[in-house]
């Protein structure tokens, strides 16, 4: 099955408004047909309005780093996903390594925003990987497939077909380090394979999973050559207008 690829960066804590209103401005008009590529940025909440609004009638797609499961309510600090949609926000990005581990974010937690996300007419983009420890006792399937059942758990079959999963093996993320074209693979075929084994073959042939973890222009046509990577969740090399649009010359 002919799944689009789709690129995501994800700014994480960078950029004030001004800059992300530079770099939307220095990007749109050069993207890929959407015929061919899916594009998006994962921006902070603190530049989302700026940044919709750059992006506006543009093939750009915009999602927000995180949310909280609730619409409302006494959550300070937190980001509400009706409001998220409200605003033109495409996509949630959730359960990040960053996340999880700065942020104390459960399973649980991460299966309640998606479902939240649904619900308020969005899609998420799921994290889930494991650390370098996880990854050396060979234990890196069990636990990563544990992930995606927990994190997709009394979803629909129509839910999970749309969503994304985003591969991002912990050891890899920032750290200049980044998965063999084989590591790739082998664990993007778990994630689908997890899918598959949850809600069936039909809809993990849908779904669409990425690799993140030190992804780089130089890097990117390798990861996407494979079978079961579907795109790339990209940090550092999504920051500077050049190295992003570098990233999706692999679709020409």
């Amino acid at each position: 099955m002919s799944r689009k690829p789709f690129i995501v960066g994800n700014w994480k804590m960078n950029k004030n408004p001004e800059e992300a209103k530079a770099f939307v401005e220095a990007v749109v008009s050069k993207l890929p047909s959407s015929e061919l590529v899916e594009v998006g940025i994962a921006v902070p909440a603190l530049v989302l309005s700026t940044v919709l609004a750059a992006a506006k009638g543009s093939n750009l797609k915009v999602a927000a780093e995180n949310c909280y499961f609730e619409n409302a309510g006494a959550f300070t600090g937190e980001n509400s996903p009706k409001v998220l949609s409200e605003m033109g926000t495409d996509y949630v990005v959730i359960g990040h390594s960053e996340r999880r581990e700065y942020f104390h974010e459960t399973d649980e937690d991460i299966n309640k925003k998606a479902k939240a996300i649904f619900a308020n007419g969005m899609l998420p983009i799921i994290c889930c990987g494991e650390t370098l420890e996880t990854y050396e006792a060979g234990k890196a399937a069990e636990f990563v497939g544990g992930q995606v059942s927990a994190a997709l758990a009394g979803l629909s079959e129509e839910q999970v077909s749309s969503l994304v999963i985003a591969y991002e093996p912990i050891w890899a993320i920032g750290t200049g380090k980044s998965a063999s074209q084989d590591d790739a693979q082998k664990m993007c075929k778990v994630v689908r394979d997890t899918v598959a084994a949850d809600f069936g073959q039909a809809v993990a042939d849908k779904v669409r999973v990425q690799y993140g973890g030190s992804v780089k222009p130089e890097n990117i046509a390798a990861y996407m050559a494979c079978p079961d990577v579907d795109g790339a969740l990209v940090g550092g090399a999504s920051l500077q207008p050049e190295s992003f649009l570098a990233l999706l010359d692999f679709v020409k």
